[in-house]
């Protein structure tokens, strides 16, 4: 868990692995540099972001995944053999990177990094359909996008970053306060919500309510311009026992107009058919096309992914099954850990050949399967 060295001069960062991605972007801040990308969940460690999909409101394609900055990584194999990779072994990177730690156990990790940039964010409040018709115009312009949506409300809380010459003075507390309250007030506030309020309608106006005014107050004239060190200042997630549940697919963004109204459908449907319905806003993010990995999942083109989020265990396994059935309808991409009820036919189908390329080498690396468990065995194996 030591950062080893930080090159200004050649801009990049030789971390270990157990490193979270918080400690690391506040480090690179001190040295005036930062990571390419955003990345939300800064509680992960460098390696869990490297090892799967890691993302948020990246501007443009820039470093869309985290593991996209990735330049050389040390590993050892399941036969407890070092291995070493660098930019020279380019498609075998690629492989490695996203790889859910079934090729090997990586340790150390050197990333390129940036003089840190800064953009300005603007944030609006709008309809489902009124961000519908506007969507599918950010599907490939150089701009980060990041909103909550709240289907029960009809509302969607936009924020979209751009870089600015000039965008004025950047402060790491408006961004602090903004991650504090949509990723642990939230959560607290609901889960007390849905022990002491019996009554589901009370309850839920409740929640709604607060949800709005909180994203309201985060989403402040003060939180006008940041940059990713700035951005992602906050603590993270901290480990602990789990705050909410959630499930995230990606989906085209040049479909997407379509997908968020198939979606509000969906959650007023299936909340009138089960009684159940989530209680945090979900949140989604543009994720940039990226190649950089075998298992990226926008490998070909820019995605969408939506989060579904909620404190609420009684119903939400029933709930996550309607979710997949729903995201393979509409061309959803999954991802390995962070989808749940994924199915390994839909998997086979989405990821293609790039899978059947990855499985090859995997039994290359671990002939006998010691780095895979029951679960990954049944996409992987």
């Amino acid at each position: 868990d030591r950062i080893i060295h930080v090159d200004n001069y050649n801009h990049t960062v030789t971390t270990q692995a157990g490193v979270l991605v918080g400690e690391l972007v506040r480090e690179l801040a001190e040295h005036g540099l930062e990571l390419p990308g955003s990345y939300d969940l800064a509680g992960r460690t460098v390696g869990g972001a490297i090892s799967a999909p890691c993302f948020g409101p990246a501007i443009g394609n820039d470093g869309s995944l985290f593991a996209s900055n990735v330049i050389a990584i040390k590993l050892l194999r399941a036969d407890g053999r070092a291995l070493s990779i660098d930019a020279s072994q380019n498609n075998l990177l690629g492989t490695f990177r996203n790889s859910l730690g079934t090729l090997g156990i990586i340790h150390e990790a050197k990333l390129s990094v940036r003089p840190i940039r800064t953009f300005t964010a603007s944030h609006r409040r709008v309809s489902i359909d009124k961000f519908a018709a506007n969507v599918d115009a950010f599907a490939n312009a150089n701009v980060g996008i990041k909103f909550y949506l709240m289907p029960y409300r009809d509302r969607v809380y936009l924020d979209v970053r751009r870089y600015d010459a000039d965008p004025g003075n950047t402060y790491t507390t408006p961004w602090k306060l903004k991650d504090w309250g949509e990723s642990t007030v939230l959560p607290h506030i609901f889960k007390s919500l849905n022990r002491v309020v019996p009554m589901q309608s009370v309850r839920y106006r409740l929640i709604d309510t607060i949800s709005e005014t909180t994203q309201s107050l985060v989403n402040s004239r003060y939180v006008k311009s940041g940059s990713n060190a700035a951005s992602q200042s906050g603590p993270g997630r901290q480990r602990g026992p789990r705050r909410c549940f959630y499930s995230t697919w990606c989906f085209p963004a040049s479909d997407f107009s379509v997908v968020i109204k198939a979606f509000h459908r969906f959650c007023l449907e299936t909340l009138e058919r089960t009684g159940y319905r989530t209680d945090l806003p979900a949140a989604g993010y543009r994720v940039g096309k990226d190649a950089s990995a075998v298992l990226s999942p926008s490998f070909d083109e820019p995605m969408v992914a939506l989060r579904v989020c909620s404190t609420q265990e009684s119903g939400w396994d029933d709930f996550v099954i309607d979710l997949a059935q729903f995201a393979e309808n509409w061309g959803g991409t999954p991802m390995f850990n962070q989808s749940r009820s994924l199915r390994a036919e839909h998997v086979a189908q989405v990821y293609g050949r790039r899978l059947e390329l990855f499985r090859n080498i995997r039994r290359q690396v671990d002939p006998q399967g010691r780095l895979l468990n029951p679960f990954l065995a049944q996409f992987f194996r």
